[in-house]
């Protein structure tokens, strides 16, 4: 079901709880909200109310990404730059890396998956500003 996008900086300010098997309808509602906003890369559940460790994005074939309890391993060639956000007006500045390792558990047949996925430039981007809604952090 398509959520209404969560504003309150309290809400999105607080860490995200780790996601289990019996978030599926969560993952859903993530995927089905991401791809009814224009020009939208990437949501966290907790922009949709859920505050589980989940995160959805687009990536560079199109195609829509999930993962649950995201954690970056490994971080490289750290930048400066400015992102925008869904959920807050403007812009912030933020240190991202240019590539980053990311371990995740992806929901296959009702079970949690362990994963890993090495990322890079835009996508790289995309997931950490994703575990930063995770961890709390209102960027």
């Amino acid at each position: 079901m398509i959520k209404e996008l969560v504003t309150d900086e309290a809400a999105l300010s607080t860490p995200c709880e780790p996601a289990t098997a019996d978030d599926a309808q969560i993952v859903e509602d993530l995927v089905e909200t991401l791809g009814s906003i224009e020009d939208a890369a990437l949501i966290a559940a907790n922009q949709i109310g859920q505050a589980k460790a989940i995160i959805a994005f687009i990536d560079e074939d199109e195609t829509t990404c999930v993962m649950l309890n995201p954690k970056i391993k490994r971080a490289l060639y750290p930048a400066k730059q400015e992102e925008q956000c869904l959920t807050k007006e403007g812009t912030s500045k933020v240190t991202r890396f240019a590539r980053v390792q990311v371990t995740y558990d992806e929901l296959v047949d009702g079970a949690l998956v362990p994963r890993k996925r090495d990322c890079a430039d835009w996508i790289a981007v995309l997931v950490q500003h994703g575990i930063d809604h995770c961890k709390g952090k209102y960027v």
